[in-house]
């Protein structure tokens, strides 16, 4: 069979998507050739925040791997551009030197961030926020520098700002407006959303225009018009993006802002065309997701030669996302004008603030900010040009008038509402999918249907849908998703194969159960030996090679290879033997820096590989699990004996709490707090587990998150005394232990079990946290210090830090 070539250009959503799209449509027709810039394969770039602030890694954002290009017979030239197109020919030319013929070929060639053009832009430490390597950029700077500015005070520059917090940085965040996100948010959303952003430490210096970035070699810091001025060591540009139009203009297309399409997506050049961000339609560049993917739909109808396409007529403009844990949404024209009326809601007590635009009796636009449930609805409303003068402001946003027990707005959408706006998902398309495909969690119906793919916004949305059509069947189907891709068991199956036949070694758990890949893989043999040593402490025997890297070596490793080690401090106190002797190692070892963390401990960076065990001996100190998944610090204040506030001694509670779990081996990492009374200078709010001191009591709070997914603790329980507040840590941790998911933190975890369930195990139920405070005194009685574990006979065990292929 005759085979067309088709050449794609640009490895990045939308370009990729609409390949997705042709080969739905025919699998059988195309040879497929695509080049790419960057070494990776199609990859979210809209999740790249969540990789710079530490929640995700680049494998956790690739939309397609190196094996689907596999599978689908695509010819992959990753980290090659093209560099000339020849139309007449029909051939594109790449920079190392490979030919490729076309009978239809594709620009998708994205945009590239915008640089300011000031004096000093070229200096070192001045960078854009755009791909992955400014990532690894960012993340390696922050292990020298403290000091970050970021110029724009957009989405991008606050997900930039708000990873560089994550990253212990100070950030500063330049903006020439008077208010944040001025093309999303108008200014009473924007002032609250600001105000949330600086609690997280964010501070913002607006209408401030940059005049020169300061500096020798590398910056140093920024001069604005007005003369005032602001030191950094690290500069992000996120001032916005332009149509990567180069190569387009040297072959001749079209070219005015972007490179000028027809409704088919068609090009001034024959069989030449052009999707996503490169591309201007009437009049029209678009830097959202979801034109983008409706461009892509387009153009596989057209190429593919399906019987009368409907061309491509624009997109109604609108953004869903979370800024720095803050659900926003904006859609249309939102600002306020003479023809317009406008409902709001606007409540500071709940951090909540909506607004509906209307004009002769059609919404035409909208903000939401805080709780966005009702964008479903009100861009359903704006597309259809729903005539609303029979409607009052309930029937507008119902969510208004819901109770926070009531149903989900998602059960009173019509099927044809849209759920996923990025992908063009509606509330028919994922019901009948979990009915006909029997899907039961949100990751399969993201992989059968797209919704969530991009944003992820959507996805609680889909996960009520999910629920209200499963019913009674969605508990047990939560459970059904697999370990990894080793296997189709799951969690749940894995812990309770290990407990019934009382498996103790992770190759065992593989053999017995039946695992397709016999060696496992870096995500379930970390999963396995936890699980082992969750049900049989006593006798299991911790699989080193099942470790990741950091816990095996007891040291995080750095971006230049070398390795951070953190002793233990209880609670952030210390005393001038421990300082000398950490001043000292340091001396002997040459540490490059000694830094204090946000969990009030010292961090030695910059230790070699080669060092770490000897490192250990001399200091002779509890290792931080700064690396563990385990309990990692208790942060305290200084409590009643020092501060004048102060109604509990909080450093006492906070060391005798660390001394008792350290080491505890956990799902993820645990992070704790005391603070001695409700002003919260040890932030209990967002830890793990986070008591605050009352007079004459103890609160506890649970399920805090201080990471991109900001999300407040939940009062448990307050208890009178201090063996109380101990037995319901121990009995909360151990609960957590065993019924989380392997790196499922507890914020994670307790949103999935339910609060109140929580508490009818642990606080209602006496017998059971006695039994739980068992179980966890049992774990606890096997822990050793990690330098202890790798002497032997006053000898140092070298290979175990021996890093094995499987880790």
């Amino acid at each position: 069979m005759f085979m067309k070539k088709l050449v794609l250009i640009g490895n990045g959503m939308a370009g990729v998507r609409t390949i997705e799209e042709i080969l739905k449509k025919d699998t059988e027709s195309w040879e497929i050739t695509i080049f790419g810039s960057e070494p990776y394969p199609n990859y979210n770039r809209i999740l790249l925040s969540s990789v710079l602030q530490g929640d995700s890694s680049v494998d956790d954002i690739v939309l397609n791997d190196f094996d689907w290009y596999k599978k689908h017979d695509i010819i992959l030239h990753a980290g090659d551009e093209v560099q000339r197109v020849d139309t007449e020919k029909q051939v594109v030319y790449s920079s190392k030197g490979v030919e490729a013929s076309y009978d239809k070929l594709i620009f998708a060639t994205g945009s590239d961030p915008f640089m300011l053009p000031v004096d000093g832009a070229d200096k070192e430490g001045v960078i854009a926020f755009r791909d992955i390597k400014d990532c690894e950029e960012m993340i390696s700077t922050s292990k020298k520098y403290k000091k970050a500015v970021v110029i724009g005070g957009g989405l991008l520059g606050l997900e930039a700002a708000r990873g560089l917090l994550n990253l212990n940085m100070e950030v500063d965040v330049v903006h020439i407006h008077n208010y944040l996100m001025e093309r999303q948010l108008d200014e009473p959303a924007a002032g609250m959303l600001q105000e949330e952003l600086e609690k997280q430490g964010m501070n913002f210096l607006m209408e401030k225009e940059t005049l020169k970035i300061r500096g020798k070699k590398r910056a140093s810091g920024l001069l604005f018009k007005d003369g005032s001025s602001v030191e950094a060591d690290l500069v992000v540009m996120a001032v916005g993006i332009k149509p990567n139009v180069s190569l387009a203009r040297e072959t001749g297309l079209e070219v005015e802002r972007a490179i000028v399409v027809d409704d088919y997506m068609q090009t001034s050049a024959p069989n030449v065309y052009a999707v996503g961000e490169c591309v201007q339609h009437r009049e029209m560049v678009y830097g959202l997701v979801a034109p983008l993917y409706e461009q892509g739909k387009v153009l596989a109808e057209h190429i593919t030669g399906e019987k009368e396409p409907k061309g491509y007529e624009g997109t109604l403009l609108y953004t869903q996302l979370k800024v720095s844990g803050v659900d926003v949404f904006s859609a249309g024209e939102f600002t306020d004008k003479a023809d317009t009326k406008a409902i709001r809601v606007h409540d500071e007590f709940e951090g909540l603030y909506k607004k509906v635009v209307v004009r002769n009796n059609k919404v035409i636009g909208s903000v939401l900010f805080g709780d966005t449930s009702d964008s479903p609805r009100l861009l359903d409303m704006m597309k259809s040009g729903q005539d609303i003068s029979e409607m009052n402001k309930v029937a507008i946003l119902p969510s208004e008038e819901r109770g926070e027990n009531l149903e989900s707005p998602v059960i009173a959408m019509a099927d044809t509402e849209t759920i996923c706006g990025c992908n063009g998902v509606c509330k028919g398309d994922i019901t009948a999918a979990i009915k006909d495909q029997e899907l039961s969690s949100v990751q399969e119906v993201t992989q059968n249907t797209n919704a969530g793919r991009s944003c992820g916004g959507c996805k609680p949305l889909v996960s009520d849908l999910l629920e209200h059509t499963l019913g009674e069947a969605f508990s047990e189907a939560d459970q059904k998703q697999p370990v990894c891709a080793c296997t189709t068991h799951t969690h749940e199956e894995v812990q309770a194969e290990i407990k019934e036949k009382k498996l103790t070694l992770v190759r065992e758990v593989m053999n017995v159960m039946g695992w397709e890949n016999e060696e496992g893989c870096p995500s379930c043999r970390p999963a396995i030996n936890y699980y082992i040593g969750l049900f049989w402490p006593e006798e299991a025997e911790d699989d080193a090679n099942s470790r990741f890297i950091n816990e095996r070596v007891h040291a995080n490793i750095q971006n230049d290879g070398t390795f951070s080690v953190v002793p233990r401090m209880y609670g952030g106190v210390t005393n001038p033997e421990e300082l000398r002797k950490i001043a000292d190692t340091a001396d002997k070892y040459n540490v490059k820096m000694v830094k204090v963390t946000g969990g009030q401990r010292l961090d030695l960076l910059g230790v070699n590989k080669e060092d770490l065990p000897k490192i250990w001996e001399d200091l002779d100190m509890p290792s931080g699990h700064a690396y563990g998944k385990a309990v990692r610090t208790v942060k305290t204040c200084v409590g009643q004996d020092f501060c004048r506030f102060g109604t509990q001694d909080s450093i006492q509670m906070g060391i005798d709490i660390e001394k008792k779990f350290q080491g505890l081996q956990t799902p993820h990492k645990v992070k704790m707090a005391v603070s001695a009374c409700p002003r919260n200078c040890a932030e209990s709010g967002i830890k793990d587990i986070g008591v605050v001191g009352l007079q004459g009591a103890w609160e506890m709070y649970v399920g805090g998150n201080g990471g991109v997914d900001l999300r407040g603790g939940d009062l448990l329980c307050t208890v009178h005394t201090d063996e109380e507040l101990m037995e319901m840590i121990g009995a909360y941790m151990q609960y957590y232990r065993e019924t989380a998911r392997y790196l499922e933190r507890t914020s994670h975890w307790l949103e999935r079990v339910g609060l109140d369930h929580v508490k009818s195990i642990l606080v209602d139920d006496v017998e059971q946290r006695r039994e739980l405070n068992s179980r966890v005194e049992t774990a606890l009685s096997t822990f050793n210090e990690p330098w202890q574990q790798i002497i032997e006979s006053g000898k140092i065990k070298q290979d175990y830090f021996e890093v094995k292929a499987t880790s």
